[in-house]
């Protein structure tokens, strides 16, 4: 399993941003996708997920409203958009696929989002 993400920079408080990740070398009809973050100094979070049998989205509370996840199968492509950004969303972002069979979780390398003026 083989996930990547990217879309990250520096943004201004207020700004939007759109993450992408690319997953490679699983069947993405058996795993649930999401994204998780860890701020400097910080545990990593988990801050929304795409469930693949439901359809449904959850997101921590923190980002609810701002944050939008988005899966295209066809693309093996996952989305995070991310709007009215604040200072505290800067952290690290990482797209997740967790497989609904084992619950085995997988994270690839992460994309840097910084939030300042």
């Amino acid at each position: 399993v083989q996930l990547q993400a990217s879309g990250g920079g520096l943004v201004q408080p207020g700004g939007s941003l759109r993450l992408s990740c690319v997953g490679s070398g699983f069947d993405k009809e058996y795993y649930d996708m999401g994204w998780l973050r860890q701020a400097p100094g910080k545990e990593r979070e988990v801050i929304s997920c795409n469930s693949k049998n439901d359809g449904m989205t959850n997101y921590t509370d923190s980002v609810k409203g701002r944050f939008t996840i988005s899966r295209d199968n066809a693309k093996n492509m996952v989305y995070l958009q991310m709007s009215s950004l604040k200072p505290e969303d800067t952290a690290v972002y990482y797209c997740n696929a967790k497989n609904i069979l084992d619950g085995t979780d997988y994270w690839g390398q992460g994309t840097l989002v910084t939030v300042s003026s």
